[in-house]
């Protein structure tokens, strides 16, 4: 089973009633969220682990995860409200008033953490969870107690908008996740955020240098490839008429994560010695997964049978 930890919430997307009245419909979201989703729509045995509320908006977070055979039992439910952000439009652009004080994702803590079952084999962490505390630091925690005996995979996926004022503190914090972390996924702009200019696979393999075992990178039309110590594999990016791209990167690591599980190789002894093989059939169904959640409105990541 793979546990993915981080954020979930409600995005209120701007809509146009029967009246023709300026209106917001809830929708479940969250980076990490999404990957959850993707994973139990991919056939992955996924669960899910997050402060969710038990007001109608976290009701709606935990059916929309348990519709697509995710499982919520390791959940942290708690009275505070749900993270709201309010999605405004201008010129195709979306920007985002975010109402996070005191909830329940952003409240989470260390007293919170789950007990794993010994056939939860994989942990996945990113996202914005990962900026403010006491949720981060709660994050990093579980991570830092997992990553011994459980593979854990980290996708910063980085809005800099987000970490205005904390710059320093994240940066410190997502080196020591990559440096703990058997998987690191990050898109080409997250790269460079990271490590600053250069060559993608030269960068990549630095990340590599500092123990994770397998570095994937993202680079949009260009496709995606991963990198070891040993090698360097890449695929090119499916050609299909984008509508957005909200849940790509989320759907790209559930893809990848998912593969390595059929393979057998998703352990810590199994991610040493990954073949050409394997890596080539992980990095395509990561990019077959994200190429369809691309053709469609918002974070829709496809079944199983839809690819």
């Amino acid at each position: 089973m793979v546990l993915s930890c981080g954020e979930a919430l409600i995005d209120m997307l701007p809509r146009t009633t029967t009246l023709g009245e300026p209106a917001f419909s809830p929708y479940a979201g969250g980076a990490v969220f999404n990957t959850a989703i993707a994973l139990g729509r991919l056939g992955a045995p996924s669960a899910f682990f997050s402060g969710i509320s038990t007001d109608m908006l976290g009701q709606i977070l935990t059916e929309t995860l348990e519709a697509s055979k995710v499982d919520t039992q390791f959940c942290a439910r708690s009275s505070r409200p749900t993270t709201v952000a309010f999605v405004k439009l201008v010129d195709g652009q979306a920007t985002y008033a975010f109402y996070d004080e005191n909830t329940a994702g952003r409240m989470l803590s260390l007293d919170q953490l789950p007990t794993l079952p010994a056939d939860l084999g994989a942990l996945f962490f990113g996202g914005i969870s990962l900026v403010n505390d006491p949720a981060a630091s709660t994050y990093e925690a579980l991570q830092a107690r997992e990553a011994p005996s459980r593979v854990t995979m980290i996708d910063p996926n980085i809005r800099p908008g987000f970490i205005a004022g904390q710059e320093a503190e994240y940066r410190a914090r997502i080196e020591r996740m990559i440096a703990r972390a058997d998987i690191v996924k990050l898109s080409d702009e997250d790269l460079h955020w990271l490590e600053g200019a250069g060559d993608v696979v030269t960068l990549a393999r630095g990340i590599v240098a500092k123990g994770p075992k397998v570095v994937c990178s993202t680079e949009g039309a260009d496709g995606a490839r991963a990198i070891t110590v040993g090698t360097e594999r890449s695929v090119p990016s499916q050609k299909v008429t984008v509508v957005d791209t909200v849940g790509a990167g989320d759907t790209f690591n559930a893809g990848v994560l998912c593969a390595l599980h059929e393979a057998g190789v998703l352990t810590k002894a199994g991610l040493t010695s990954l073949s050409d093989a394997v890596l080539d059939a992980a990095l395509t169904l990561g990019a077959r997964a994200a190429a369809v959640t691309v053709s469609r409105a918002g974070a829709n990541p496809p079944w199983r049978h839809e690819l």
